[in-house]
């Protein structure tokens, strides 16, 4: 439930129905806003009484939350959580922000020169695997603490924002002291230990819609972050399992769409890992903004023929500032412009 306060409604108001709330033995979430305030109601099993907040002072009117997941619906808040960099980039605003870079960071000479064409490309997120959660135990598992730094120095050379992926608790608050976003994969999307522990870190964290989740069961995870008190979360759709291997999952681009009308989280498409080939990447990316999706993150490789990981969906240099481009035409055609460094 969420408690509308008036416009003219006091501080002792809002602590009152506060109280109220506590007395149920509920828990009170003020929300601020720019005309006025609410406060969420959290920790019901089943549907509170509104006539328990009617008629108290400074109460315009109690609304019922339906939606199983209330604190990232858009019955709980309607206007769009905007994410701000420290460089300057905002994500879920009217901008399409493009993120790039390798799915491994391998080496500084690779990771600089990747970063210094997305950057020339007009990106302004720099993607790159610290940590690598691999399928094979025999498989390239990342640089560590080694790569992060080596994305911090990417990000003080070219002002890139930094993006990287953390797989376990301890690497969680490694990559929130280096790093300008969390990302939490598929495979950590119903880690419900460790989204309480991110929750808690203070960094702006992309959280990944696991191989064969649904929509409410990722709207659900959200949830888990914003209840341990992190308000920048963005939801990033990186395609589902299918019976067919053609491609390496199926990007379900209806999602974006959808999870654009169920909550006020920013969406990002993740069309490299979506389709698993070069070749669909593009025009993957170019459907996910046309459907409304706030970012697109995507993987590209200076010599994808050499990558340690996933060098056959990784976009060489000049096809990633191709897709740019073109990117920035269907987000022109739906009234968005394309984000820019400051």
């Amino acid at each position: 439930m969420l408690v509308v306060m008036r416009h003219d409604s006091t501080p002792a108001e809002v602590e009152a129905v506060c109280e109220r709330i506590t007395s149920l033995g509920l828990t009170a979430r003020p929300m601020p806003g720019g005309e006025r305030v609410a406060v969420g109601v959290l920790g019901n099993h089943g549907p509170v009484d509104p006539a328990r907040f009617h008629g108290m002072p400074g109460v315009a009117e109690a609304i019922p939350v339906s939606a199983p997941y209330k604190q990232v619906s858009r019955e709980w808040r309607h206007d769009q959580t905007l994410i701000r960099l420290d460089n300057g980039v905002t994500i879920g605003g009217p901008e399409v922000v493009v993120m790039g870079g390798p799915c491994a960071v391998e080496s500084e000479d690779q990771l600089m020169r990747t970063a210094e064409r997305v950057r020339e490309a007009g990106g302004t997120v720099l993607r790159g695997g610290a940590f690598k959660p691999r399928t094979s135990p025999y498989a390239f598992q990342g640089l560590g603490l080694e790569g992060l730094k080596l994305l911090a120095k990417a990000r003080e050379r070219t002002g890139l924002a930094v993006i990287t992926e953390a797989i376990d608790e301890e690497s969680a608050r490694m990559v929130a002291d280096h790093a300008d976003i969390v990302q939490l994969g598929a495979r950590n999307m119903q880690n419900y230990a460790l989204l309480k522990v991110v929750g808690t870190l203070g960094r702006p964290v992309m959280l990944k819609r696991g191989l064969s989740a649904t929509i409410s069961e990722w709207l659900l995870a959200a949830e888990y972050l914003l209840d341990a008190g992190l308000h920048d979360v963005m939801l990033c759709e990186r395609g589902i399992r299918s019976f067919d291997a053609a491609t390496r999952n199926v990007l379900d681009v209806g999602a974006i769409a959808l999870a654009r009308n169920l909550t006020h989280l920013p969406v990002v498409a993740d069309p490299s890992h979506a389709t698993g080939r070069r070749e669909l990447v593009a025009p993957a990316a170019r459907a996910a903004v046309a459907a409304g999706a706030d970012a697109v993150i995507v993987e590209t490789h200076p010599e994808p023929a050499k990558a340690l990981s996933d060098g056959q969906q990784a976009l060489l240099p000049d096809d990633f500032a191709t897709m740019v481009r073109q990117l920035r035409a269907i987000a022109a055609s739906i009234d968005r412009p394309l984000a820019t460094l400051p």
